[in-house]
């Protein structure tokens, strides 16, 4: 495993993470204990530290598989990294409340699922600018982290051209950004990873595989099934897709390669980028996500240098 220092934060972080909205069961399966701690076993063999959650992954379900993971382990050895603002009801089915007062209560329930007394990345998650603006809000986030509930504030960015939050950062503390970025949609080298790389944000590159449509395994009038988040996306859509999927395969991708691999190390060869944050459903596919650091170089900004 290759490891970059995460921006103005100096966490440490794997180059490959590990994402985990399929344990909240909105990708076609509905995990055990037994399942979710494979994989993190898993991610931990091969020098994965990081893990990316949040509150509506189901009602704090993934931060309970994680959390119970974790009070059986080290935590020193992992970052974790969650989100606020969303209130779970059922499959598909959010509320939002970024209210500083809902926040706190979203934080300590976000605790008790992780069983953890920290969070060492607390995210902003995919807000409306209007309640991004709030300086109760931020007011009240620097206060936990005074407190010692949270290392580190950052901001997953809803549409992945937000400039208006990213460059807001510095200002409210904001550490961090988590975007989309992937072969398919490389919105964000416009004006969000440059302002980044300015604040020297940590970047979190998440949906690096577009869904998993970059995993090479789909083929366009590839039909998912009702419990599986994709069968929501538009099928036009979805088919433009999985046509450009075809030509990048043929046109990009050596041949003979894993396709994933390949995708996974192109995001991370921007300057800009820490790290990417792939779900993965098995172990194998933790082991697959990891073997992208074999096609990324040590010379990335970012790299972490041992003192």
């Amino acid at each position: 495993m290759k490891y970059r220092r995460l921006g103005k934060t100096e966490l440490k972080v794997s180059i490959v993470g590990v994402g985990t909205w399929q344990f909240g069961g909105e990708w076609g399966l509905d995990y055990t204990q037994d399942e979710a701690d494979a994989i993190l076993d898993k991610a931990a063999e091969l020098g994965i530290n990081l893990i990316d959650t949040a509150e509506c992954y189901g009602d704090h379900l993934s931060e309970s598989f994680i959390g119970s993971y974790l009070s059986r382990r080290k935590r020193e050895d992992w970052i974790v990294a969650t989100k606020f603002g969303h209130h779970f009801h059922e499959r598909f089915t959010r509320t939002d409340n970024y209210t500083a007062q809902d926040v706190v209560k979203q934080l300590d329930a976000s605790l008790k699922a992780l069983q953890t007394d920290y969070i060492d990345l607390y995210q902003f998650h995919s807000g409306p600018d209007s309640a991004f603006d709030s300086d109760e809000l931020w007011n009240v986030l620097n206060e936990q982290v005074k407190a010692g509930k949270v290392r580190h504030l950052g901001t997953s960015i809803g549409s992945n051209s937000n400039i208006h939050q990213t460059e807001a950062s510095t200002r409210v503390n904001s550490q961090a950004i988590q975007v989309v970025y992937n072969r398919l949609d490389r919105a964000p080298e416009e004006l969000v990873f440059p302002s980044c790389q300015q604040q020297d944000l940590g970047v979190l590159a998440r949906v690096p595989l577009a869904s998993g449509y970059l995993s090479g395994k789909y083929k366009p009038g590839a039909v998912f099934d009702k419990t599986d988040v994709r069968h929501r996306h538009d099928q036009e859509s979805t088919m433009k897709k999985l046509e450009e999927v075809q030509r990048i395969q043929q046109e990009e991708v050596p041949a003979g390669m894993d396709m994933a691999k390949w995708a996974l190390a192109w995001c991370l060869k921007h300057p800009a980028v820490t790290t990417v944050i792939p779900g993965c459903k098995t172990p194998e596919q933790v082991a697959a996500n990891a073997s992208a650091v074999e096609l990324v170089s040590d010379n990335h900004p970012q790299a972490w240098k041992e003192s």
